[in-house]
């Protein structure tokens, strides 16, 4: 709930509550603008607790001078409010103590102009202090320290998230470090080796055994094509060492088309659109990769089959390999090669299909020009973002617990006291016989025998007044007016 809708909806409670002294007062009566006024100041106070919490905690006192304990009550939730938003221990029970100090002028000033006793001064007093004062601020207090912990908490946790995940993506790119560099050790050398001998035994066979060209002429290819792979894979395994930087560009898609015509494949590329020079690297490693696992199949499996490569570069970079039919008998491959591009593809948001189509076979990828995923190397530094960190809401059963126990502490007091004066004065005894009005005596009744006999009755004019109903005679009421000592000094028959 907003909390200025939640702060206005308590102030008019507040303000709602204290009116009712209007009609049933708690006390002797007073007149109507005084408790309107008490009314319109105890219902300001709700919302100036949250900005100025220790001006609104001293300005409880007034409404201690007054006659209107229906405005005094609530006043233990701008003490609530209050000591919540003061972080200073010593800062806040000393405003208590001056709150306390200044709650005892305002309640004896009210007890001298109507003659109570010290006993019910101190009553009353203590009363107020203990359970509309006291209380309130101890539980506001311990809420407000849980307030920053319950932060701190948040804050630590959000803390440890980021360093979980930047430990694990350190341990992942040192691991593919690692990886990295034992095959660069173990396989590059022997690749190079190998690519050496066969250039060199490709060379001698031309002169001593030229049957045997074509044979060693692939083993050099091959090895040449393995040691480009593996450079690949050193480079996806987050390594510096060498990669093709010109990987799926036009000039590396048209060398890839020559080689295969070299090597007896009738293949020619169809180009449209702008160069892919200065496109993401994910994006011309996936447009290498589709080409030249399609023109490995190709070789494979339809060599003497007529084949087009296109690749179209527009809002997306569409590229395609097909292939027409083809004499040789068809081949059981094991796909590995093709779903390794699907994969590939699907990383980069793309769309990746395969299959045969008129006697013949396609391969087609449809990729984004700007790649906005991951990207599949995993480098060092990526990490992905860390999930929000709990909040004091998930902590829902011991928040509502440790919350609901405080609120309890302050405020049912504070709201039992103002429950039992509402229905003191809704529910008590307003009227009285006739016989019993003329029993009470001038100079002699006591004020405390009257109010314990009929509480205080009705709303009077003056100061130490009660009036009452006569039971019976719907036209008339009775006034019994006392003086500061609390003994009877009039009492006269009025017409409704």
């Amino acid at each position: 709930m907003n909390v200025r809708l939640r702060d206005g909806l308590w102030a008019a409670g507040v303000f709602l509550l204290a009116l009712v002294s209007v009609w049933a007062p708690l006390g002797r009566p007073a007149p109507w603008w005084v408790i309107v006024a008490s009314a319109v100041w105890s219902a300001a106070l709700v919302p100036l607790s949250a900005r100025f919490p220790r001006w609104a905690l001293l300005l409880t006192t007034p409404l201690h001078g007054i006659n209107n304990l229906l405005a005094i009550a609530p006043t233990s939730l701008v003490v609530f409010r209050s000591a919540r938003s003061i972080r200073s221990a010593g800062q806040l029970w000393g405003l208590i103590a001056a709150t306390a100090v200044l709650q005892a002028v305002f309640g004896g000033l009210f007890a001298w102009r109507n003659g109570d006793s010290v006993v019910e001064f101190l009553g009353g007093i203590g009363f107020t202090v203990v359970f509309l004062l006291v209380f309130p601020a101890l539980a506001g207090a311990l809420v407000g320290r849980r307030k920053p912990l319950t932060q701190v908490l948040m804050e630590r946790n959000d803390y440890l998230e980021h360093a979980r995940l930047l430990t694990a993506s350190t341990a992942r790119s040192d691991t593919r470090a690692h990886i990295a560099s034992e095959m660069h050790d173990m396989l590059s050398h022997r690749l190079r080796q190998l690519t050496a001998h066969a250039g060199a035994l490709e060379e001698a066979a031309a002169e001593q055994a030229p049957e045997l060209r074509e044979q060693v002429e692939l083993i050099r290819k091959t090895s040449a094509v393995a040691m480009d792979e593996l450079r690949e894979i050193l480079g996806v395994l987050g390594t510096t060492t060498e990669a093709a930087e010109d990987a799926g560009t036009r000039a590396d898609v048209e060398r890839l088309v020559a080689a295969s015509k070299d090597a007896g494949v009738s293949v020619y590329l169809n180009w449209s659109g702008d160069d892919l020079v200065n496109a993401d690297s994910r994006l011309r490693r996936a447009v290498h990769r589709v080409v030249r696992e399609a023109l490995t199949n190709v070789h494979k499996h339809a060599p003497s089959a007529q084949t087009r490569v296109s690749v179209d570069v527009g809002e997306r970079v569409r590229v395609e390999v097909v292939n027409g039919p083809s004499g040789e008998p068809r081949g059981g491959g094991t796909r590995r090669g093709l779903i390794g591009l699907e994969e590939r593809v699907a990383l980069i948001g793309g769309q990746f299909g395969a299959g045969r189509v008129a006697g013949g076979f396609r391969v087609a990828a449809d990729l984004p020009s700007h790649p906005v995923v991951q990207e599949e190397t995993g480098a060092a530094g990526a990490v992905t973002e860390a999930p929000p960190p709990v909040t004091a809401e998930v902590l829902t059963v011991p928040r509502v617990i440790g919350s609901g126990c405080l609120a309890t502490l302050a405020v049912v007091p504070a709201l039992g006291t103002a429950l039992v004066l509402l229905l003191v004065a809704v529910f008590g005894n307003d009227e009285m016989t006739r016989q019993e009005f003329d029993t009470y005596r001038v100079s002699v009744t006591r004020e405390a025998e009257l109010t314990e006999n009929h509480g205080f009755g009705l709303p009077a004019d003056g100061p130490g007044c009660y009036r009452y109903h006569l039971r019976d005679e719907a036209d008339h009421d009775v006034e019994l007016c006392f003086t500061r000592e609390g003994v009877l000094r009039t009492k006269r028959e009025l017409a409704r």
